[in-house]
């Protein structure tokens, strides 16, 4: 029974894959507004509602991937070690990922990575629809914040200012490599603007956050 249930959720990430896949083949050739459901659904040989299954909106096709990353703030912050403030968690983080050219932070330059920014960036339902994730994220991290005796609300705003912080400066770093920056030459540029946006939250959020193992 195990196996078959196993098998059964293998199918179901399969499908789900080669639907995204199909979706994002097809947005970046034809552009999103010019693509439709039904036209994802016939090049994966699914029908409408299989597909609707699988992903509520077509937005969510080319966001899904960001729901892999809704909980990285929460653990950072969570994990971090005796004596590290909730800022300097993912400040930390942010330069960790920075130096590896995650493309999460919005420093790489792989033509597959920029093409995907570029469509996300330059479409407005795609960046409305990247709310609803975003807002994920902040729930997600202001629950942690409380668990560590932060008041809810004061939670929620230091939760939102790091969240934001982190999608902006992704934002700027794409801007940079669309300009036709590389990723190794927008690199220092990127680090100090990551210095100097968390030094802007550090500022008022440490004194309002507690430090680990205080």
């Amino acid at each position: 029974m195990e196996n078959t249930t196993g098998l059964r959720e293998n199918k179901k990430l399969r499908t789900r894959g080669r639907l995204a896949a199909t979706a994002l083949e097809l947005f970046l050739e034809r552009g999103f507004d010019a693509v439709s459901v039904a036209d994802v659904a016939a090049a994966a040989e699914v029908s409408k509602p299989t597909l609707f299954r699988y992903f509520p909106s077509k937005e969510d096709l080319v966001l899904d991937r960001f729901a892999d990353h809704q909980d990285e703030a929460a653990r950072f912050v969570r994990d971090r070690p005796a004596g590290q403030t909730a800022v300097g968690a993912v400040h930390a983080h942010f330069l960790g990922a920075l130096a590896e050219r995650d493309p999460i932070t919005g420093l790489c330059d792989h033509p597959g990575v920029l093409a995907y920014q570029r469509l996300l960036y330059t479409t407005a339902s795609l960046e409305t629809r990247l709310g609803h994730y975003t807002d994920r994220e902040v729930e997600l991290l202001a629950a942690v914040l409380e668990a560590q005796s932060v008041l809810p609300l004061a939670a929620r705003l230091a939760a939102t200012h790091l969240v934001a912080v982190r999608h902006e400066l992704g934002r700027e770093n794409w801007r940079r490599l669309d300009s036709g920056q590389s990723a190794d030459d927008a690199h220092p540029a990127a680090v100090a603007d990551a210095d100097l946006a968390f030094a802007m939250l550090a500022d008022g959020l440490d004194r309002a956050l507690p430090i680990a193992g205080a």
